[in-house]
């Protein structure tokens, strides 16, 4: 079955053919993919070697420039190890580029702790101005690329994941999707827990929001599918739970609401074992949602009639 990094150095190889602006950025992982683009392109095909602060450095230097670099490697080697380099050479001298990451919440379990990175999209959220897109798809993966390689000198991450829904669907680079309808909650599903959510809510009377955008928050989105849903929020993300839970009430501030927040534990799994037995382990499979999910909309409806 076809990846999304499967998808992606494809994609960003004829990006390269076709705009003299594009660069892309590696420190080994991933070279091999670009080695036809590196041959036809040598200026603008950068290996930098396993140097992950170098990684970042040279993008803005490559930035400030005028190109539109493309960074990518695991995302615990582009967001946590030159966690500075982002917030000095890229935000604090306003150059833009596009991080692109792999691996994932855990991706490749034998890899270890040190190739898994929950924790990226809330350690991106300390920072200013960034996009940080999260397809659920390859076909999403590919659309997202595209949009933000032409996002002018914007700041953009891109998390992409062996994980995935078995469909596409049509997104826009910034608003919710609405997958279903319900009247009891809002259950937002990031990325590629869609389908596992879709499962977990089957028979519950509640709205489905997709989201492959989280940074900006789709807040008007939300607002209008609560007005029908009402305030009771569930958000279901592939990565550190409870990442986008301030967003949700920034949003409904103006209303009594309940937010329960999804995602990867806090806990180290220190048994690496198998993608799915870590998704089991967090709760992220359909049984474990439908659990958690079912008492949260239970508890609502109950406090409704108090």
């Amino acid at each position: 079955m076809e990846t999304m990094r499967d998808r992606f150095a494809p994609a960003l190889s004829r990006m390269l053919d076709e705009d003299p602006r594009v660069a892309v950025v590696l420190a080994e992982i991933g070279k091999d993919a670009f080695r036809e683009a590196m041959a036809r392109h040598p200026d603008r095909v950068i290996n930098v070697g396993i140097r992950e602060q170098l990684l970042v450095g040279a993008a803005a230097g490559l930035a400030l420039t005028g190109l539109r670099p493309v960074v990518h490697t695991f995302a615990s080697f582009l967001v946590e190890r030159p966690f500075e380099q982002i917030k000095l050479d890229l935000g604090h001298q306003d150059a833009g580029a596009v991080l692109v990451s792999a691996a994932a919440s855990f991706d490749w379990p034998a890899g270890g702790y040190t190739h898994m990175s929950p924790g990226d999209v809330a350690l991106l959220d300390t920072l200013d101005g960034w996009t940080v897109h999260v397809p659920g798809h390859p076909d999403e993966a590919e659309t997202l690329l595209h949009h933000a390689v032409a996002a002018g000198d914007d700041k953009v991450y891109v998390r992409l994941s062996v994980q995935s829904n078995r469909q596409g669907r049509v997104i826009d680079g910034r608003h919710f999707v609405t997958i279903r309808e319900g009247r009891r909650a809002v259950v937002v599903a990031v990325g590629p827990v869609l389908d596992a959510v879709l499962a977990a809510t089957e028979g519950l009377d509640v709205t489905v929001l997709y989201a492959t955008t989280v940074r900006p928050f789709d807040a008007a989105g939300l607002r209008r599918a609560t007005q029908a849903a009402g305030n009771d929020v569930v958000l279901v993300e592939p990565y550190l739970a409870g990442t986008s839970t301030a967003a949700v009430s920034e949003a409904l501030s103006y209303v009594p609401h309940r937010v329960l927040g999804l995602g990867v534990g806090r806990r180290e799994l220190r048994r690496y074992g198998t993608i799915e037995e870590h998704v089991a382990a967090h709760g992220l499979d359909a049984h474990g949602l439908r659990a958690r999910i079912g008492a949260f909309v239970e508890a609502g409806r109950a406090a409704v009639h108090v």
